[in-house]
């Protein structure tokens, strides 16, 4: 990314541009068509909407956090006629509730929905939601960002008609970029006379990718970043990036139970981020920070409600158990030092035994 630019328009560009393509279906693990946009990931979700839907459709929302609230402000805005299922913090919607909504009207068109609502650290069952949908002739839209690289997700084999993901999560570089893959029946949806949408144009990035080109300036540095990424992912394998995702997922959980704490998911717990209740009498603003400034680590807050607290601490791309041995040992001191009582290396401990486990040592 620090290297030189190439200009989007020559033959050196069209070549990145095509592989990158071609990669990022390996990486959602998909042989549909994947289009990318500059923008965050919320630019792909509006592209979903504003490409596929018509004022006054039917749609159901299943929102289990910020970002399935954030579904509903989406297709809102677009003037749909929205049903929410709606779950408490930490929970998820499940594959019935779903079922529920679209046997009681036939009219519903579309089905929106987390993988991982990253916000509360809660994965949906996109296979049980998606056998519902198919039985219907809505579109399933799945929001992914945080779930793809870091959970199972069979888009083909399930028939998720839209996968959104990010390049900021799994995919392992700086945000900027989106991208989507489409089923048949997704494209077959697509109404060019539909007059809401221009920049995240679904056919003109279709139409322009087959030349190898975006429809408009890309962000090459970007995209040098994220070709060099998804070469790094086919060398690591994506179902290996995953199963490193979930047993990080997994040791984090249990570092935290061994040293005392609750878990904020009640739901599937996610893959790509563990949320953690504070201990009762802290808040989590005062943890977030000491990680930051006692030790330079990024753990997040809690969003909305929940901010002060639960904290987050991510576990995708990149991250290993190296990484995870410090962050538990920093987690340790920040709650002793906050009048917790620690053992030391209880935590850490645990984190070992998972990595011993897992290795066959």
């Amino acid at each position: 990314m620090a290297g030189a630019d190439i200009h989007h328009r020559t033959e050196d560009f069209r070549r990145l541009y095509r592989k990158t393509l071609t990669d990022l279906q390996y990486f959602m693990g998909t042989s549909n068509d994947v289009m990318v946009f500059t923008s965050s990931g919320t630019g792909a979700m509006e592209s979903a909407v504003s490409n596929l839907f018509s004022p006054g459709d039917k749609v159901v929302v299943a929102a289990a956090g910020k970002f399935g609230e954030r579904w509903a402000e989406i297709t809102r805005a677009f003037g749909l006629d929205v049903q929410i299922l709606e779950a408490p913090y930490g929970d998820s919607v499940t594959p019935e509730r779903v079922a529920a909504a679209l046997n009681a009207n036939s009219e519903i068109r579309g089905v929106f929905v987390q993988a991982t609502e990253s916000s509360t650290g809660v994965s949906h069952d996109v296979e049980g939601m998606a056998e519902a949908v198919g039985k219907t002739g809505a579109l399933f839209v799945v929001d992914a960002i945080t779930g793809l690289g870091t959970s199972s997700l069979d888009i083909d084999g399930w028939g998720l008609d839209v996968v959104i993901g990010g390049s900021q999560k799994a995919a392992m570089i700086p945000p900027g970029l989106a991208f989507l893959s489409l089923s048949e029946k997704a494209w077959e949806r697509i109404d060019p006379r539909r007059p809401t949408y221009y920049y995240f144009d679904l056919l003109k990035h279709k139409k322009s990718a087959e030349k190898g080109e975006s429809p408009w300036t890309p962000a090459t540095s970007l995209l040098l970043g994220l070709s060099e990424s998804l070469r790094y992912i086919r060398e690591v394998g994506r179902e290996n990036l995953i199963e490193n995702a979930q047993l990080l997922a997994k040791a984090t959980r249990e570092a935290a139970e061994a040293l005392g704490l609750k878990l904020f998911a009640r739901g599937v717990p996610a893959g790509a981020v563990t949320s953690i209740r504070a201990p009762e009498g802290v808040s989590s603003n005062d943890i977030v920070e000491q990680f930051k400034t006692r030790f330079g680590a990024i753990v997040a807050n809690g969003q909305g409600s929940m901010k002060g607290e639960i904290f987050r601490i991510a576990h995708l791309g990149y991250f290993d158990f190296a990484d995870l041995f410090g962050v538990i040992a920093e987690l340790e001191i920040i709650l002793h030092s906050l009048g917790q009582r620690v053992e030391f290396g209880r935590g850490v401990g645990r984190v070992q035994e998972v990595y011993v486990a897992a290795s066959g040592e």
